[in-house]
């Protein structure tokens, strides 16, 4: 029978266009390869593991504009650091996340499904017990790192690690919230195995030691226990592997590169499409732009170097750039276009004064207009974006080294060691002030350890990263600093700049209305909505 945890609504999604066990035992993946030498080969297991990837790069970095989409750029942007121009309302009177939220429930317990499904089959398959463990460790990481992301933004979680199968499809359910002690228990007995199971070097694309003990550091202080989580943030630093890179590379071209845990591949000669090997063409970039080439068409067109074509539905807002060392701090025209008119040059062909500086954007733009000229996100830029489309191809990279540090310095400060917590906070400023991941230049570190400073300094570094909401939400800040802080214009204009209100309840995403009447509206789900 199936644990009393599992999920049905997954049962559904996994049996839809099922008519029997029969059709079941011949469903075929994508490339044609049967479920049963899936499940029962090593060569099959393998690609079972290489499926588990594309899933994930489709739940963390879909292509195009939908509900998936939505959801990554919810937990980016609705922050203390955001200012929201259009689309979905983030909060307010408009507050409706599971509109944009809900996919992340739906398809992170699809995922966990399949990843529970390669960890049991494993058991009874023979091959190299290396290779075996490597496989299983991998799939163990992304069902740890799933339970980890579910519990951080739903607060009350279901468990299961029972795959479905055509004997257990219609097993009777009883649905209930695991409580927070199983769910860590669950979380960190994944990630510690594939810790003792992988190598810090892997391929790129693929999860290797390094992201399972970033995610375990992380799982660590959420229960609080700052001496775990610096044992795995110092074994990270110290192992070699990974470093910090020089500025200019940190959000590079090359997504690859020492700083990244991990990176998401996409390549579009391997097939544009969320389906195949390449990935499909991802609007991050597109997202957090504005659209210089609407200032003046005389003067201006879609440009690569410049964004190319751009959505400016989110922009970073005035808090956030008030944090910032203009003069100094080389991360804020780094990580940033720049909001100075006189840096933008003329790239209309057709214009005479091809090459040199853009009008003055406030004669030129109606007044306060947002998408066409506001001080904007960089870090996804794709300098080999192609003309006339939001597509941009660049591998994405989603966990880094930075992030380690700052979660390292924290760790620390709560251990009471705020020598090695301010060691590692300026090691991450010294490069944002010098360009230089060695620098030794003191004259910009920080010299007192207090929360501000630090979640300050992580705001400089890390904004619009997928981490800020979920810190704020672990130190119980989120609420307060949303509220001080967010703004939406949905005019897309400073005249109509609002805060809008979040209320407690909001820390928690609602589970999808459809998942709560497929489960029978159990207890202790959507508490508050």
């Amino acid at each position: 029978m199936k644990n009393i945890n599992f999920l049905f609504v997954l049962i559904l999604l996994f049996s839809l266009g099922l008519t029997s066990c029969e059709s079941f035992l011949e469903e075929e993946v994508k490339d044609q390869i049967s479920v049963d030498y899936i499940y029962n080969s090593p060569a099959g297991l393998e690609v079972g593991v290489n499926a588990l990837y594309n899933q994930m790069r489709y739940y963390n970095v879909p292509s195009g504009d939908n509900s998936d989409l939505w959801a990554n750029v919810f937990f980016m942007a609705a922050t203390d650091l955001g200012l929201h121009r259009t689309w979905n309302t983030p909060y307010g009177t408009g507050h409706n996340p599971s509109a944009f939220t809900g996919s992340k429930w739906i398809q992170g317990y699809k995922i966990i499904d399949r990843c529970s499904a390669i960890i049991t089959a494993a058991r009874t398959i023979s091959m190299d017990e290396t290779a075996k463990k490597k496989l299983v460790a991998q799939a163990r990481v992304i069902r740890g790192e799933l339970y980890l992301d579910l519990k951080q933004m739903y607060g009350g979680i279901l468990i299961d690690t029972i795959p479905t199968t055509p004997e257990n499809i219609n097993d009777v359910v009883e649905y209930k919230v695991a409580t927070d002690a199983d769910v860590y228990k669950l979380i960190d007995s994944d990630l510690d195995y594939a810790i003792a199971n992988l190598p810090f070097k892997v391929d790129p694309g693929r999860y290797g030691q390094g992201v399972a003990r970033h995610m375990r550091g992380k799982s660590a202080l959420w229960q609080n226990d700052y001496a775990e989580a610096a044992a795995q943030f110092d074994a990270i630093i110290n192992d070699g592997t990974h470093a910090l890179v020089p500025l200019a590379e940190v959000w590079g071209q090359n997504g690859n590169n020492k700083e990244s845990l991990f990176t998401y591949q996409k390549d579009f000669l391997l097939g544009p499409d969320d389906n195949m090997a390449g990935g499909g063409g991802s609007w991050l970039g597109s997202v957090f732009n504005q659209r210089v080439y609407e200032l003046n068409a005389s003067e201006s067109i879609q440009d690569a170097a410049y964004g190319g074509q751009s959505l400016g539905w989110f922009f970073p807002n005035n808090y956030l750039k008030s944090l910032y060392d203009q003069a100094n701090d080389l991360r804020f025209k780094t990580y940033y276009y720049s909001d100075n008119y006189l840096d933008y040059k003329i790239t209309n062909p057709n214009n005479p004064k091809l090459g040199q500086p853009i009008t003055n954007p406030a004669i030129t733009a109606p007044a306060g207009n947002y998408r066409a000229w506001h001080w904007s996100l960089k870090k996804y830029h794709d300098s080999e974006k192609l003309p006339n489309t939001s597509n941009s191809y660049k591998d994405y990279m989603y966990y880094r080294l930075a992030e380690t540090y700052l979660l390292a310095s924290e760790a620390y400060h709560n251990l009471g060691n705020d020598t090695k917590a301010l060691l590692y906070l300026n090691k991450v400023r010294r490069r944002g002030y010098t360009g230089n991941p060695t620098s030794t230049v003191d004259t910009y570190d920080i010299k007192v350890w207090t929360l501000n400073t630090y979640l300050d300094e992580s705001a400089r570094e890390l904004a619009f990263e997928n981490n800020r909401w979920f810190l704020l939400k672990r130190l119980g800040l989120l609420v307060e600093r949303q509220n001080l802080y967010f703004r939406s214009s949905p005019s897309g204009t400073l005249a109509g700049e609002v805060p809008l209100k979040m209320t407690p309840a909001m820390v928690n995403m609602p589970i999808p209305q459809s998942q709560i009447d497929l489960m029978g509206k159990p207890a202790g789900f959507n508490v508050g909505y």
